[in-house]
C-alpha cells in the first residue's frame, strides 16, 4: 500500500494518491470577487490543473462533492459544470448548501479521481 501526499502544508496535502485513486483537497475560485459562474470555471480550472499534476484528468474523476454557498446558485453552477463535464464520463457527484470558511466564497469542490494508468 502506497501513499503519496503533494504540496503539503502544516495543515493538509492539495493532493493525496493511495494506489491509484487521487483526492484532492476542497478547490475555490481563483478571485472570489467574481460571481457564480466565474468561480465555478476558476475552480473547475484548478480542478483540472491538480489532477494533470497527479497524473489524471477530468475523464477519470470518480466523485465530485460540491459545496455551494446558496441553493440559488444552484442552476448558475450546474449551466458550468454541464459544459464542463465530458460526455460519457459523468462522475457520482453530490451538491449541497453549506457555510463557506470566507463569505465571499460561492463554490467549492472536493474531488476524488483514478490516476490514468497504462
Amino acid at each position: 500500500m502506497s501513499i503519496t501526499r503533494t504540496d503539503t502544508t502544516p495543515r493538509m496535502s492539495r493532493i493525496v494518491t493511495h494506489n491509484n485513486t487521487i483526492y484532492l483537497c476542497g478547490q475555490v475560485a481563483k478571485d472570489a470577487t467574481k460571481g457564480i459562474k466565474e468561480q465555478t470555471i476558476t475552480t473547475l480550472e484548478k480542478v483540472e490543473e491538480l489532477l494533470n499534476k497527479a497524473g489524471s484528468d477530468k475523464k477519470h474523476i470518480l466523485s465530485v462533492t460540491i459545496y455551494v454557498r446558496d441553493m440559488k446558485d444552484f442552476a448558475a453552477m450546474n449551466e458550468v459544470w454541464d459544459a464542463w463535464v465530458v460526455e460519457g464520463h459523468q462522475p457520482t457527484r453530490a451538491c449541497v448548501e453549506a457555510r463557506m470558511a470566507r463569505p465571499e466564497l460561492l463554490v467549492e469542490m472536493s474531488v476524488v479521481a483514478a490516476k490514468i494508468t497504462a
